[in-house]
């Protein structure tokens, strides 16, 4: 029985994804993707999912543990994973060409960081304001 685990990381969120054989389900920390609350989370994560077919992911399972950052950070942690294990699990097909035709960040993660506060700053841009001009 063939298992792949996969991470993605998008800010702060974390996910791991582990995909093995099954009946097509998708499970995001222990809930169904069908049932899951957030509608544009939902939209995210079946991006990569609707681009491999439904031939692709009708027989297998995909059950993904995410955690920090907010909900949008957390949606494209997740579907950064799941792309990135149906990649492995999927060798001899086209994935990974597809997928960065249709989005880089599917595959490569987003670089961008926040930047730090300075010293004597209460955010990383903005100072302190004057009063003597």
């Amino acid at each position: 029985m063939k298992i792949v685990v996969a991470t993605g990381k998008r800010k702060t969120a974390i996910a791991k994804a582990l995909v093995k054989p099954g009946k097509g389900r998708v499970f995001i920390n222990g809930i169904p993707l069908e049932i899951y609350p957030n509608e544009l989370f939902k939209q995210k994560v079946m991006e990569p999912l609707l681009l491999a077919g439904r031939e692709i992911w009708s027989n297998i399972d995909i059950y993904v543990n995410v955690r920090g950052g907010g909900v949008i950070g957390q949606a494209d942690a997740v579907r950064f994973a799941i792309a990135r294990a149906l990649v492995a699990f999927f060798p001899e097909t086209n994935l990974k060409k597809v997928y960065k035709e249709y989005d880089r960040t599917l595959l490569a993660g987003d670089p961008r960081q926040t930047e730090p506060e300075k010293y004597m700053h209460y955010s990383a841009r903005r100072a302190w304001q004057k009063s003597y001009r």
